[in-house]
């Protein structure tokens, strides 16, 4: 029986990528080797990404607030243990992750492998790397979160990810609601769940905006930084 895998397009104000993003997944090849499905969460875009997946009669669920990018994973985690998937991908709606990595995504999770699997652009260091400030914010939790729990992970921000029915019902109960991705590892090192990296390649964004500016990245790293390590030393 084929693997039975939900992939979760969290999005806000993606007009100008969701489309593009759906018509990717939808060609990959993943298709032939697992029952996929995805879901879009539109998280109360004000621009014309829920019109856009109304016309097009493309699967989505609309949140009647706005939950940020935890939530709306969240919410995706929670449809997918509802409907009994065997796993869920995180591919995020700006067009930067490529669904022809799909496969190499899911490996680890069919070959029981790993209970998560995250994409990382750092392995193979191809494809767009990000800005040098960002590369460093990223090498400073990756070195936070192996001293606080000892999970190796080198792209902790990835979106990018995959995950086995464990860690789908650990994320649909317990899942951070800002800037989720680094927290997850822990929770997930915490658990016990095994945690694997693979190669992929990434894109910049594909057009809109992203919400995180330079004023809100120093943001990100001193509450992303905390949040670690107060979920490091709490209780499961």
């Amino acid at each position: 029986m084929r693997m039975k895998a939900l992939i979760m397009i969290p999005a806000y104000n993606e007009e100008e990528n969701i489309l593009n993003v759906i018509n990717a997944i939808e060609r990959s090849s993943c298709n032939t080797r697992c029952q996929i499905e995805y879901l879009v969460i539109n998280d109360c875009s004000v621009d014309r990404t829920l019109d856009i997946l109304k016309e097009e009669k493309k699967q989505y669920v609309s949140l009647p607030i706005h939950l940020g990018i935890g939530g709306g994973v969240q919410c995706g985690y929670l449809y997918a243990l509802e409907k009994r998937f065997d796993a869920a991908i995180q591919i995020d709606g700006d067009g930067q992750h490529d669904p022809a990595n799909l496969d190499d995504i899911l490996a680890p999770l069919m070959e029981k492998k790993a209970d998560v699997v995250i994409g990382s652009r750092f392995l193979d260091k191809t494809g767009f790397q990000s800005s040098a400030l960002r590369r460093f914010g990223i090498r400073f939790l990756s070195r936070l979160i192996h001293w606080i729990c000892g999970a190796d992970v080198k792209d902790v921000t990835s979106g990018f990810r995959a995950a086995n029915s464990a860690a789908i019902r650990l994320f649909a109960a317990n899942y951070a609601q800002d800037y989720p991705e680094p927290e997850a590892i822990v929770l997930c090192a915490k658990n016990n769940l095994r945690i694997k990296e693979v190669p992929v390649v990434m894109k910049e964004r594909q057009g809109g905006k992203s919400s995180i500016s330079p004023l809100k990245s120093v943001y990100y790293m001193i509450k992303v930084s905390i949040a670690i390590i107060f979920t490091g030393i709490s209780k499961n």
